[in-house]
């Protein structure tokens, strides 16, 4: 570890479960790298993840937006594809993106695509797949409404797929955000968590939360509120 990570240690209190404001408030303190740190959430979730009915997806639209600017490829044609563009989209295309993908390039951050692309997108859904970058349904990344998609993902919009040790992970913000929108932000988040739990999914559902920044210490939050609203879920 380094000088600088072992001298925010003291900054956690040891055995402490904070509240979620504490903890934001916390984790900016330990935020001291000299660039603007992604403050981020990680989620443990009670899902066994050898089972395809206990994956968790989804998306949310953070209240405050992610701080991040992110690269949006559109996959669609004619009408649809000038749609895009006039929205916003940074990349957009059919055929011509899908090869320039198989060919290794994966400079964006979210992929849309329309209805009748998808039997195209296939031919790479073993590249995007792994990466979180697969058109969804579920994720509102599969839908013929561009204008709608595009505007929501720039406006702060994110997605979030549990991996295969059943955690979830979002930036919800950075060092620079005021404390109080890294907490509605980070609220909006696992709101949502406990909205798209499995019907599957039996017993203790989340099992921790920790708050951090990018080069910070983890500050583990109390979920008694959001356990509450699974068990009623």
């Amino acid at each position: 570890m380094s000088k600088r990570y072992e001298a925010l240690k003291p900054l956690k209190e040891k055995g402490k479960i904070y509240s979620l404001k504490d903890a934001v408030g916390t984790v900016l303190k330990t935020a001291s790298a000299k660039f603007d740190e992604t403050i981020e959430v990680s989620v443990k979730l009670g899902i066994d993840t050898k089972k395809s009915d206990q994956g968790v997806r989804g998306t949310v639209a953070l209240p405050h937006g992610s701080g991040k600017k992110q690269k949006i490829l559109v996959f669609a044609k004619g009408e649809k594809e000038k749609e895009a563009q006039e929205a916003g989209a940074d990349y957009t295309g059919s055929e011509e993106l899908i090869t320039k993908i198989q060919g290794g390039w994966l400079d964006f951050d979210v992929a849309i695509g329309t209805p009748d692309m998808m039997k195209d997108i296939g031919k790479i859904a073993k590249v995007l797949g792994p990466r979180g970058l697969m058109p969804n349904p579920k994720a509102g990344t599969v839908t013929f409404e561009l204008t709608k998609a595009v505007k929501e993902f720039r406006a702060g919009k994110i997605e979030f797929k549990s991996d295969d040790s059943g955690n979830v992970h979002a930036g919800i913000g950075k060092k620079s955000f005021a404390a109080d929108a890294l907490v509605a932000n980070a609220k909006a988040f696992l709101d949502t968590v406990v909205k798209v739990k499995p019907s599957a999914a039996k017993g203790e559902y989340l099992r921790s939360v920790t708050l951090s920044s990018t080069m910070g210490v983890g500050i583990p939050v109390d979920i008694k509120e959001f356990v509450k609203k699974a068990e009623e879920e």
